[in-house]
């Protein structure tokens, strides 16, 4: 009885959430953010269209000013980090994993309930690299193009995420990391 009541305590404990409404995220929480920080010294990150819990399941992924400078992962950036060594990336807040368009070069990345097909089995490799597990040639790319969003101080800054052939003159786009923590 001691235990399942220390059980329940512990699941209540991790289910709290801040005074904004928005899930305690625990330590397996992890921001993917692009190696280079390009034009924007918080860095570029996986994100979600959309603001923070607001955020849309059903738009496309795209590279966004890194939240964490606030502190904190945020739940429309953060990864479970579990998921992410099994060759998924999924949203833990919003249930949903990252999921190619196509597994061809300029697809879009989109979310969508994980249901292991394979176009959501992608492998982080440790040269940084995010690929499709289906195809090699490819890398999960960031657009040489940005965009200006609706927030922020410094203005937070976009850029559209797509899978491309893996080229080394492409590295500053293509090379991934993850943190916990600013």
């Amino acid at each position: 009885m001691k235990k399942l009541i220390l059980l329940l305590l512990f699941i209540s404990c991790n289910n709290q959430s801040n005074e904004n409404d928005e899930p305690i995220l625990n330590q397996q929480t992890v921001e993917v953010y692009l190696l280079n920080t390009l034009n924007d010294s918080r860095g570029y990150c996986i994100d979600m269209k959309g603001y923070k819990t607001n955020a849309d399941i059903n738009n496309s992924l795209q590279a966004h000013s890194c939240y964490s400078y606030q502190g904190e992962v945020s739940v429309d950036q953060g990864f479970d980090i579990s998921k992410i060594t099994n060759e998924e990336f999924y949203i833990r807040h919003f249930k949903v994993c990252m999921e190619a368009e196509k597994i061809e070069e300029s697809s879009a990345l989109n979310l969508n309930t994980c249901d292991k097909n394979n176009k959501q089995k992608f492998i982080l490799q440790s040269d940084g690299k995010i690929q499709p597990k289906e195809n090699l040639n490819l890398c999960l790319t960031v657009s040489e193009n940005f965009s200006e969003g609706g927030g922020g101080s410094p203005v937070h800054l976009i850029r559209a995420l797509s899978l491309e052939n893996c080229n080394d003159a492409l590295s500053s786009y293509q090379k991934w990391g993850i943190r916990t923590k600013p």
